[in-house]
Formats: structure tokens, C-alpha cells, sequence
């Protein structure tokens, strides 16, 4: 997507699409929504889902403002993760513990959130007279160096590239595919970076914070055994139950580490912007599910990623800003974006038939072979008695 809409500025004389202005601004874009998809994927992956990402987020955002000017920025940030955590515990314990359905629950706690706002509110909208959110997690932050930072990800895909190539010769076997990406895509990030990438990208804040929490949330769950844990869980309740994993634990913490996500955001949005209404951030729950289910997370537990969902979410993003970039009208955005969605959808559940197909069929082969192999006569054994 991001070729096509290059080409097709280039070619109706507009501004580059891959400026580093434009590109900062999909990324800012994409922030809140990133930080979300990242958590939920969580939740999705402990099999389990969430609806009231939104409301508790513009609670927070309610709140934080609220408290800047009474009793400061620390209060206020501090306080509104604590209200994130306390809602989130409330879904996971009413989920696993009382046994509701998290559909029932999220969407309840969702209304009943909201309607908190609406009474301290009266249903008026909340601003902050200082401006301490927004000297703290407002605005852009330092530029960061996109050609140096892409040239030393270029040298690393390159060096693990070598090692593996290096550790396949030892063993006598073949270069495989991901080796061969991992130098070939080295390579090429490298020279095309040094070349063509700005010294100064100017990304804001809150981009800085969703990428410090994808990678923390991708180092857990891919190197650590609390991650390994919370994918058997949710592939399997029983056999990790069986296997001595406490299943309870893995399905209400990621529901409380999904409401301090959701208090993150609310933050972000109130120290962005200076102020809220009890009705924003109304169906950001939906892009969000919409997000993951496009980078590939089963909504069935035990299958995901937080890097893919990130991915899917810019691709919303780069949607979006693409058909603004090339005037194309609203009417048409959203019935692009339904067909990305569902023909995302799509791709990944012919592909899971094919690869559930492929496996029974090596299961059926496995099956027959033991079974012949049984059937075959065999060197009578002495029996021994016990």
C-alpha cells in the first residue's frame, strides 16, 4: 500500500507520501490505537476479549484533567493508572471468577463507565487550565536520527543473518528462506536508508511510548515463560491447568494489564489534547479489535502477535491518510477499509484450513505407517515374568 500510494503522488505531482512529516504523522496517528492493539492482542491471545478499552480510557482522561489542576501532573497520572487497573481487575474477576461471559461483561462495564463521567460531568465537557500533561507527554519529542537508527536495524538483521547462515553450515544444511530475508533485507534497509533516510524524523511522545511497549510486550511473550504460559492457556485451559499453570492468574491479569493500557491512552489523549467529553473515543474498541484480527490474532485464544497488530494497525492508518492525500471522499474510505478488513480476514482463515488440512493429512500418513508397521511380523520376544 505504502508503494502504490508513493507512486501515485508522484505521479499527481503531490508531496511525497514517505516525507518524514507525513510518515510522523501517520505514526502519531496510529498511537493510541498501537498502544491498544498491543494489550488486547494480550487479552485475545489469553482467549478473551475487551469492549471497554474506550470507556475506561476517557474516564481517565476525565479524571487526569481534572486532578492536574487540583493536585498536580504526578496525581493525576499516577491516579488514573490506578482507576485503569482497578476497572480492569473488576472484568478479569467477574470473567474467571464468576463465570460471565467477557462479551456481557465488557460491553456492561462499558456503558457503566461512561455513565460514571456523565455524572461527575453532568455531561459537559472537561478542560485543564495548566498545561503539565502536555509539557510531560504532549508534543513531539526529541527527532530521532531515522537514517543512523535504520542503518544500525539493517546491521543487526545482517549479523543475525551471518550467525544463522554460519550455524546451518555447521550442521551441513541448506541456507533456508529466513535466513536469506534476514541478509538479503539487511542489505537493502542499510544502503536504502543510508541514501534516502532523513537525518531528523520528528515523532511525537506518544509514539515513543508505543513503541517502548510493543517491544516490553514482544520480548515477554516471545522470550520469557509467562509468555509460553499465557499462549498454552489460551490454546488450551484444560491441558495448561493439567499441566500445573494457574489458569485463573493468566486470564484476569491480562484483563487488568488491558485497563492500564487503556488508562495510558486516556492520558495520552487528555495531555494532547487538554480536554474531553464523556462521548469520546466512542467505537475506538471496534478499530482496535479490527487492528489485531488484521495482523492475524485468533479470537479463539492462544494465537497472536503484538508486532502483527501493531502492523495492522497502521495499516488502518495508512488507509486513511492515503485516501486524505489523494482527496479521495469519506463515503469511500470506510467501504475500502471493510473490504481490507474482511478480505484480511479472509486470507488467514483459508490459510489456517489449508495448514489444519495439510497437518491431518501427515497425521493420516503417520497413522497408516505405525498401523503397517504394526501389522508386520516381528522376532518373537521372550517374556520374562515379573
Amino acid at each position: 500500500m505504502v508503494v502504490v500510494l508513493t507512486v501515485v503522488s508522484l505521479i499527481e505531482g503531490r508531496p511525497p507520501y514517505l516525507s518524514p512529516i507525513n510518515t510522523a504523522n501517520v505514526l502519531d496517528q496510529t498511537g493510541i490505537v498501537g498502544i491498544l492493539a498491543v494489550f488486547m492482542t494480550i487479552v485475545l491471545i489469553s482467549g478473551n476479549f475487551d469492549l471497554s478499552i474506550g470507556a475506561i480510557a476517557v474516564v481517565v482522561a476525565g479524571f487526569s484533567l481534572m486532578a492536574e489542576d487540583r493536585y498536580g501532573v504526578l496525581v493525576s497520572v499516577v491516579g488514573g493508572l490506578l482507576i485503569g487497573l482497578a476497572f480492569g481487575l473488576v472484568n478479569g474477576l467477574l470473567v474467571q471468577l464468576v463465570g460471565i461471559n467477557a462479551f456481557i461483561v465488557t460491553l456492561g462495564t462499558q456503558t457503566a463507565i461512561r455513565a460514571v463521567l456523565l455524572i461527575f460531568t453532568n455531561g459537559s465537557s472537561v478542560q485543564a487550565r495548566g498545561e503539565g500533561l502536555y509539557d510531560l507527554i504532549g508534543g513531539n519529542g526529541s527527532p530521532l536520527n531515522l537514517r543512523i537508527a535504520a542503518v544500525v536495524i539493517g546491521l543487526v538483521l545482517l549479523v543475525a543473518g551471518a550467525a544463522s547462515m554460519r550455524q546451518q553450515r555447521r550442521r551441513s544444511q541448506p541456507i533456508d528462506l529466513r535466513t536469506l530475508a534476514l541478509l538479503v533485507g539487511g542489505a537493502t534497509l542499510s544502503i536504502i536508508s543510508w541514501l534516502v533516510f532523513p537525518d531528523e524524523w520528528p515523532l511525537s511522545k506518544q509514539v515513543y511510548v508505543m513503541f517502548a511497549l510493543t517491544i516490553l510486550c514482544w520480548a515477554v511473550l516471545r522470550f520469557t515463560i509467562v509468555g509460553r504460559r499465557l499462549y498454552a492457556v489460551g490454546g488450551n485451559g484444560e491441558a495448561a491447568r493439567l499441566s500445573g499453570i494457574n489458569v485463573a492468574a493468566y486470564k484476569i491479569v491480562p484483563f487488568a494489564l488491558n485497563g492500564c493500557a487503556a488508562a495510558i491512552a486516556g492520558i495520552l489523549y487528555a495531555g494532547r489534547f487538554g480536554a474531553t467529553n464523556p462521548n469520546a473515543l466512542t467505537g475506538i474498541e471496534l478499530t482496535v479489535l479490527a487492528a489485531a484480527i488484521l495482523g492475524g490474532t485468533s479470537l479463539f485464544g492462544g494465537a497472536g502477535s503484538v508486532v502483527k497488530s501493531l502492523v495492522g494497525a497502521l495499516i488502518l492508518f495508512v488507509l486513511g491518510n492515503g485516501f486524505n492525500i489523494l482527496n479521495l471522499g469519506s463515503n469511500y474510505q470506510g467501504l475500502i477499509q471493510g473490504i481490507v478488513i474482511i478480505g484480511a480476514a479472509g486470507i488467514y482463515v483459508i490459510a489456517s484450513r489449508r495448514g489444519l488440512g495439510s497437518g491431518t493429512q501427515r497425521e493420516g500418513k503417520d497413522t497408516v505407517g505405525a498401523a503397517q508397521s504394526d501389522s508386520t511380523p516381528s522376532e518373537p520376544q521372550s517374556v520374562r515374568p515379573a
